[in-house]
């Protein structure tokens, strides 16, 4: 070996051994797993588009480039309510939405987005991540090839978009409203109709009459849907959804054919998505509730306490009854419930007894 092959080999040696020791081994392009990850949500739209690209760039770059998950919007790759069929077949391997979605495929997935007079997002999240829920989610989609994970939170919504003040409970008789999952089957005891609608359809379909009222999420969401321009009153409390989680299912061959530091960093990535979500809807409703109200002259009202009170005798009944359809969803029900109960205790006290205490202080 003459001594310009010696320096040249030597020097190559340094470089491997170097990023050996820094712990950033390079990854080759065959090396990578590259995930699908289709959405319900309109690409990139705020919260919940951006939500689901957070947690794709998380995951690529927790694993350093070595799982790289490319985000599909809704209808990109395959129409939003078509995303759940498409990962448990395999067709993409990660999708994003809302589990009440799915209540075709199963009553029970209801329960692991939002329930009304249910649980809040903080609720939401002890049930699931130390109180059984994430066992029995998981029991619930293993019979659709899928691994369901928690991957955000809107935090409590509002009430939803009128054309017509709500007054009394006969008020809702004859409306047209985008509400899914149970909250839906809540309204139509009222004597409205539920319509269940992806996002990217909701703001045409109220402009046109389709539909005369509308609920999606809250003031950050809703003032970019711009729906201040085609309804009048916006109601307050959001008690169909107190702290809906947005989900994540991911095919099951997929995920456990991962080696196991992969399977850990994407159970990572969802729960960083999970917080980092609230922590978003938390601070941009802020602003955007004042924007509606101030500079788009937004009439903000609460529904008055006998309609409250109805919507929650309503709710009762039709949780109940979808309990009782089959032993999954009565299983899954009877754990939620006890967490609602056992949390009622410590929130009413905790929680409850903090805001009120600081609004004493404070005005909002």
């Amino acid at each position: 070996m003459d001594r310009r092959t010696f320096l040249k080999t030597a020097c190559a040696g340094a470089v491997v051994a170097g990023s050996a020791i820094a712990g950033a081994p390079s990854v080759h392009a065959s090396d990578k797993i590259r995930w699908k990850m289709v959405t319900t949500w309109p690409k990139n739209f705020p919260g919940l588009g951006t939500g689901a690209n957070h947690l794709a760039k998380t995951i690529t770059e927790m694993s350093g480039g070595r799982l790289d998950v490319k985000v599909y919007g809704a209808g990109e790759l395959v129409p939003p309510f078509e995303s759940f069929d498409a990962v448990s077949r395999g067709t993409a391997q990660m999708g994003h939405g809302a589990a009440y979605y799915w209540k075709g495929k199963s009553e029970a997935t209801q329960f692991f987005a939002a329930v009304p007079f249910g649980l809040n997002a903080q609720e939401m999240a002890g049930w699931i991540y130390k109180g059984g829920g994430q066992e029995l989610w998981d029991e619930v989609y293993s019979a659709f090839n899928l691994k369901a994970f928690a991957a955000g939170n809107t935090g409590v919504q509002m009430g939803g978009w009128f054309n017509k003040e709500i007054n009394t409970i006969d008020d809702f008789k004859g409306l047209k409203m985008r509400m899914p999952g149970l909250g839906g089957e809540v309204i139509k005891r009222a004597g409205a109709t539920p319509v269940s609608l992806p996002g990217g359809e909701i703001f045409p379909s109220l402009q046109s009459g389709a539909i005369d009222a509308t609920e999606w999420v809250g003031p950050y969401n809703d003032l970019a849907f711009g729906f201040y321009k085609v309804a009048n009153y916006y109601y307050w409390p959001g008690w169909h959804e107190p702290g809906t989680v947005l989900e994540c299912f991911v095919n099951k061959d997929a995920f456990y054919g991962l080696p196991k530091d992969l399977q850990a960093i994407v159970t990572a990535a969802m729960k960083d998505a999970y917080t980092d979500m609230l922590a978003e809807f938390t601070t941009m409703n802020n602003a955007a509730l004042v924007e509606l109200v101030a500079k788009h002259n937004v009439t903000l009202k609460r529904f008055p306490d006998a309609v409250l009170k109805k919507m929650g005798e309503l709710s009762k009944s039709v949780v109940e009854e979808v309990a009782n359809r089959d032993p999954m969803s009565k299983k899954v029900y009877e754990s939620f419930n006890q967490y609602r109960t056992q949390s009622m205790d410590w929130g009413n006290i905790g929680e409850v007894g903090y805001s009120l205490a600081r609004a004493l202080t404070f005005k909002g």
